[in-house]
């Protein structure tokens, strides 16, 4: 049987997610770590991806991006990937595959969704319950957006942007979306359309985007339980 076709919606961010092939470790050490966020800002430049949030976890990682092409985000994925593996694979000693078949993603409409992500991909090593609070989790975006940590690899979304006008302003409202988890409903909303590929947002949302493409856009009753990340 064919593999679904992605929604690709240019301009509109995403929610990716790639995992170690059978959940197994995809970081070893702290020049792992540092070694793929070199080349995922080089491989965003190269291609055309906003990068907004992400968090680097032992055997996946989350990404939102924003492409500026159809193949902005497959091409990045694909480049970073090949590099990643080749680095490893030397590193290591090893062969064979690192990660688990295609990346999974999906699309969020530009309201309270997209600052729902940056929430769910920054809050993941605490619900791993690898840390109490976000900050104390070196491997991902929240110094950046929450605190004063520079970045040459992010940039933030237009609905960050407009949590206020000076850059402290915004840093303080992000800060205070952090003083309560996510709703459990919104991280299986997240979790479903990532693991999908459907349109995260909206009843409207999700039918527009299904009339621009011509295709279902979310997921039929029924259907399997998302995996967690």
């Amino acid at each position: 049987m064919p593999r679904r076709a992605r929604i690709v919606l240019p301009g509109v961010a995403a929610h990716v997610i790639q995992r170690g092939n059978n959940r197994q470790a995809c970081f070893y050490c702290d020049d792992d770590y540092l070694f793929y966020l070199h080349h995922l800002e080089e491989q965003a430049v190269k291609h055309g991806c906003t990068v907004h949030a992400y968090c680097l976890m032992t055997n996946h990682v989350h990404l939102l991006l924003t492409p500026e092409t159809k193949t902005s985000i497959s091409q990045l994925m694909k480049g970073l990937g090949q590099r990643y593996v080749q680095y490893v694979n030397r590193t290591y000693q090893r062969s064979g595959t690192l990660w688990e078949g295609r990346f999974r993603s999906c699309f969020a409409s530009e309201d309270n969704y997209v600052l729902a992500c940056y929430r769910y991909i920054e809050l993941n090593p605490v619900r791993a319950k690898l840390v109490e609070h976000p900050a104390e989790y070196r491997w991902s975006s929240y110094r950046f957006n929450a605190q004063s940590e520079a970045s040459r690899l992010l940039t933030p979304h237009q609905l960050f942007e407009s949590l206020g006008i000076s850059d402290d302003e915004r840093k303080a409202r992000y800060r205070d979306l952090f003083r309560n988890n996510l709703e459990p409903g919104m991280v299986e909303q997240i979790r479903s359309a990532t693991n999908g590929n459907y349109a995260l947002g909206s009843e409207k949302f999700k039918t527009q985007v299904a009339e621009a493409l011509g295709r279902r856009v979310s997921k039929c009753a029924g259907g399997r339980k998302p995996m967690e990340a």
